[in-house]
């Protein structure tokens, strides 16, 4: 039984110890992308409904706090494909549309504007 309770134990330690957020920079580039989304005056499809960028943001961030407790977000690119690509319940491609443009999947609507975020970062300041 102690045997039992010290398996236990150790396996929820690992798990504590083993779930964290994203590094900074990581952050970072996660709050620029959902700030774009939430600015764009886009629309955010899920499950069939679409929603604000403000509602997308908010749902998105929920996810990403769930997937964090699992797990560090090692990279960008990880957090959109397991948080902002599709839903976890349907499976789902999420779909972002634009003024007239047609849907896009979210993912590569995000990734676009990741590029777009890296390039501003790397241009000198003058």
């Amino acid at each position: 039984m102690k045997r039992l309770v010290f398996t236990v134990l150790c396996g929820l330690w690992w798990a504590i110890s083993s779930a964290s957020p994203a590094a900074a920079p990581v952050k970072a580039e996660i709050d620029a992308l959902l700030a774009k989304l939430q600015e764009s005056g886009c629309q955010f499809n899920r499950n069939g409904s679409w929603y604000t960028g403000a509602e997308a943001r908010n749902h998105i961030l929920r996810k990403l706090e769930y997937i964090e407790g699992k797990g560090t977000v090692q990279n960008t690119e990880q957090f959109i494909e397991l948080a902002a690509s599709k839903s976890s319940w349907s499976g789902k491609a999420y779909q972002v549309k634009c003024g007239s443009e047609p849907p896009v999947e979210s993912q590569v609507w995000l990734t676009r504007q990741l590029s777009v975020i890296r390039a501003s970062s790397s241009q000198p300041k003058h």
